[in-house]
Order: C-alpha cells, then sequence, then structure tokens
C-alpha cells in the first residue's frame, strides 16, 4: 500500500489557504493570490487558474515549474486558453497550462475532490470543454478539469531531452499537486482524491497508476474508455496505421522525434533542441499527431502500464474501469464508413487479412457478414472488442486480484456525436457516456445514475448507495461487468466476455 504524508510546507500552505477564506465567498485565497469567479445559488466556478509557468520559448519540452505569484484579485471568470491544437486555431497557446473549479454551494465539511482528465488523443481538447455544474452540486463534490500539453508539445522525444515522451504526464502531476494544495481553501478534503478521465484521459489515469511521481496525489482511479493495455492490430484504430502496442519506448520515440528534426530542418544533434526551440509553433503544428501516445522508459513513467499492473507494481486504489459498448463505431463512422463508400463484404475481407494475416479466415467466421447488418458494423463491432473491451475486461482481472475494481460497460445512446453527412448508426460509440456525466442540463436517469455511482465512489471508494442497483465488485474467477444502461433496460451485472468474445482474442 503506497501511503501518503504531509510535508510541514504543504500543511502551512493548505492552513493559510484555508483560514483567509470561506467556502462561501466568491473570492478564494490559493497559495498564488486570490481568484475571483462566478456565482450561483447552486455553485461557484473558478476558470483560467494557473497551475505552472508558461513553457514557451526556450522553455518548451521542459518539466512544469510553478507559476508566478499575482498581486490583487485575479480575474477567474472565464477559461485559460487551450494547449495549442491543430483543430482550434483560434484561443490557442503554449501558454496553456490552466485548470478550472467547479464548487457546490453546500453545508457540510470537507467534500471529495474529482480531477477530471479529458480525451481527445492527446492532440486536441480542454479542460473547458467539459461543463461540470451538475456533476458537482448532485454529487456535492468539487470537480476540477486540466489542461495539459498535447501532441508534439506534450509527448514530443528527441536523443539528449530530458523528459522524452512524457510531458503530459508531467503536467497532470503539476496540477494534482497543485489540487494538494489548494483543495482546502475551495472546501475540498485534499486527502479525498479522484482521479478519472476519458480516452487518452483514461490512458492517462492508467500512466499514473503505474508512475512513482503520482503516488499521494489520488485516492481513487476512474478509467473510461482508456487504450492502455494489448496490442492494436493492424489498421483496426485507423485505415493503415500498423500494428502497435500502447506503450512505445523512449527509445523510438526519441527516434521519430529525429526524424521530425530533420524534416524542419534541425537534423544537427548536437543544436537540434535549440533549433527546434526557435522554431515558432507553426511550423511544428503539421507534424502534431506523430506523438500521440506518452512513452514509457522516462522518469515520469518508468514501466510499461501493462507489465506493471500485470506485476501488479502499481498504486493501490480502488478502480472504477470500463467501456461504452459500440467503441469503435465512432471510429469506423469517422474514417471507414465514409458517405458514398461504405464499407463493402470485400473491404470487409480485406481489412480482415490486413489486421489478422493467415487468421482472417478464422476471425472472419467469428464475425460472419450475415450476423450483423452491415459489413460496416461488423467490422466495428470486432475492433471493438479487439481494441477495447476484451483488453479492458484482461486489466480489469489484473486488477482486481490486488484492489477493489468496480467494472462497467455503458450501454446509452449516444446523444452528442455528430459527423456530416454519415448516417452510420452509432448506438453506444466512444465518449457516448460523456455527455450523461458532464450534463449541461436535465435529469436523464442514467445520467442521474451515473453521478451518483461515481461521486459515491469518489467519497468513499464504492460506488454502491441507496436507492441504486447494486454494482459489484469485479470478481476474477466468476467475473461481471456492471451494465449502464437506460430505461426501460435494466442496470445490473453482465457477461461482457461472452458478449465480445474475449475468450477467442485471448
Amino acid at each position: 500500500m503506497i501511503r501518503w504524508r504531509w510535508t510541514h510546507g504543504m500543511a502551512l500552505a493548505v492552513l493559510a489557504a484555508g483560514l483567509v477564506t470561506t467556502p462561501a465567498s466568491p473570492q478564494v485565497r490559493t497559495d498564488l493570490g486570490w481568484v475571483k469567479g462566478t456565482q450561483t445559488a447552486g455553485h461557484r466556478l473558478y476558470q483560467g487558474i494557473p497551475y505552472a509557468a508558461a513553457l514557451t520559448g526556450e522553455r518548451r519540452w521542459r518539466s512544469p515549474g510553478p507559476a508566478a505569484p499575482w498581486p490583487g484579485v485575479r480575474d477567474a471568470t472565464a477559461p485559460g486558453p487551450r494547449c495549442i491544437q491543430r483543430t482550434a486555431s483560434a484561443g490557442t497557446s503554449e501558454d496553456c497550462l490552466y485548470l478550472n473549479v467547479t464548487v457546490p454551494r453546500t453545508p457540510g465539511g470537507r467534500k471529495p475532490v474529482m480531477v477530471w482528465l479529458h480525451g481527445g488523443g492527446f492532440v486536441e481538447g480542454a479542460g473547458s470543454d467539459f461543463d461540470a455544474r451538475r456533476l458537482a452540486a448532485t454529487g456535492d463534490v468539487i470537480v476540477v478539469t486540466v489542461n495539459y500539453r498535447l501532441g508534439v508539445f506534450g509527448l514530443f522525444a528527441h536523443p539528449g531531452l530530458a523528459g522524452s515522451g512524457g510531458f503530459a504526464l508531467e503536467d497532470q502531476q503539476a496540477a494534482l499537486r497543485w489540487v494538494r494544495r489548494n483543495a482546502a481553501a475551495f472546501g475540498g478534503d485534499p486527502g479525498n482524491v479522484t482521479l478519472f478521465g476519458e480516452s487518452a484521459g483514461g490512458k492517462s489515469v492508467c500512466a499514473h497508476l503505474a508512475s512513482p511521481g503520482a503516488a499521494g496525489l489520488f485516492q481513487r482511479a476512474i478509467m473510461q474508455s482508456a487504450p492502455c493495455t494489448g496490442t492494436v492490430p493492424a489498421g483496426t484504430m485507423f485505415p493503415g496505421l500498423p500494428a502497435f502496442r500502447q506503450w512505445p519506448t523512449v527509445a523510438e520515440r526519441e527516434g521519430d522525434g529525429a526524424r521530425l528534426a530533420a524534416e524542419v530542418g534541425c537534423a544537427d544533434p548536437a543544436t537540434a533542441l535549440a533549433c527546434l526551440r526557435r522554431l515558432p509553433a507553426e511550423r511544428l503544428l503539421p507534424l502534431h499527431d506523430r506523438f500521440i501516445t506518452p512513452a514509457a522508459g522516462s522518469p515520469v513513467l518508468p514501466k510499461d502500464p501493462e507489465r506493471a499492473m500485470a506485476e501488479g507494481a502499481f498504486h493501490r486504489v480502488p478502480v472504477i474501469s470500463g467501456t461504452t459498448r459500440d467503441e469503435m463505431r465512432y471510429m469506423v463512422a469517422l474514417f471507414y464508413e465514409l458517405p458514398g463508400t461504405p464499407i463493402t463484404a470485400a473491404t470487409y475481407t480485406r481489412l480482415l487479412e490486413e489486421a489478422f494475416g493467415a487468421r482472417a479466415g478464422e476471425v472472419a467466421r467469428r464475425y460472419p457478414l450475415d450476423r450483423y447488418g452491415s459489413p460496416g458494423l461488423a467490422w466495428a463491432s470486432l475492433t471493438t472488442d479487439v481494441v477495447f473491451s476484451c483488453p479492458t475486461h484482461e486489466r480489469n482481472g489484473s486488477l482486481a486480484r490486488r484492489v477493489r475494481t468496480y467494472a462497467y460497460e455503458f450501454t446509452g445512446a449516444d446523444v452528442t456525436t455528430e459527423i456530416p453527412g454519415s448516417d452510420f448508426p452509432l448506438g453506444s460509440a466512444h465518449g457516448a457516456e460523456l455527455a450523461y456525466l458532464f450534463p449541461a442540463s436535465g435529469r436523464d436517469p442514467l445520467s442521474t445514475l451515473m453521478i451518483k455511482y461515481w461521486t459515491a465512489f469518489a467519497r468513499t471508494g464504492d460506488p454502491n448507495t441507496p436507492g441504486l442497483p447494486r454494482w459489484p465488485a469485479f470478481d476474477p474467477d466468476r467475473p461481471t461487468t456492471q451494465v449502464l444502461a437506460s430505461p426501460p433496460a435494466r442496470t445490473e451485472p453482465g457477461d461482457l466476455a461472452t458478449a465480445h468474445q474475449c475468450g477467442f482474442w485471448s
């Protein structure tokens, strides 16, 4: 069991912050200065709070350092800039290490704190994309949403570069340290922090479970649709993508970085890093998507998390871990089943051969076209099983042998994804649960159920609470997965391994 110990300095910082403000005030004193947010009858919201210094110019690709204190009261009524990314040119910057804090206006003692790491394939997104008001108010928890460096700016690696392949993870840990120092000032419990995230954010949670630097920074973990274990067969995630392991090595990534440096005119190893740091960010953006996952073997992530979990070398905290039922339908609709050129029977055969080689016929017999509504749906079912559902099921078994683990499968409809020109049925696609966990409004029964499960877990390490269907802990010897369903379907334990043919894939 990894235990967290307060240092004298940490205690003084939190006590000082807590003594100069009250949870009901729209102004809060953090360790770097006062912030003033917005206040309503149900919540207080503080946005754009810097948790680390700007990492621009000569500080590009360096570990995050402390932000500078500010005089007076900082306006915290608008988000900070999004970390630079290709898909949102407006409002993006390399000066982007900001977070947002949503606080429910309810009486009581120190509240659990939930720290959200957004998804987006490590190349897009921002903490401010997620409206945490209902999550915070319904669950009586404080929610912190975080920006972290993305793509070539957050995961770049190069020979001789300290921290290669792990800057995004370092940013996230810097945000967690900010939470530890400042949670009490907002009415939160710095000793009860839940780290949760979806997709790239879930993969980040997986990494922090195996990262020595994250010891004591969180006491619970939630991984939603986290691609953090298993090997992805060729072409099953994106068309033309070779087979890959979820965690490349730093050495592999450094080779990629050296090739990138040469492409932009910084080939000389002796001066490459200085040359790259002088380049404007726009020169690097065309290469942004080359770096889409952290690397194992860095100081922040010395061991591959898949191996760490199999060996039990991870932080012993309770875990929720799960997927959506139709994960890959979103990717199939976006990249394969294009308007006017749907997957045909011939395309399906070719995709199987590219992915599985000599085993293609065996896989085809397991996933025959006459079982599905279309070749595209067959490919989506197959890739959901091999990329998400079964690796997650196996990982849940590894976790459950050592920590209390709660497995789930989300089966609600995707109500927010829009792909122009596509009529491909999305079902419960990748990311579908986010609209239920972070709803802008409404009282959808499945949304309420999820929020109550998630926040009960944040409070106690157990999602079970009176009035909800019982959610049994995952038992590796008799594994069941809680199926989160919209009424009239029932939320109850189910057999994910059989539904997704995990015996075949294992």
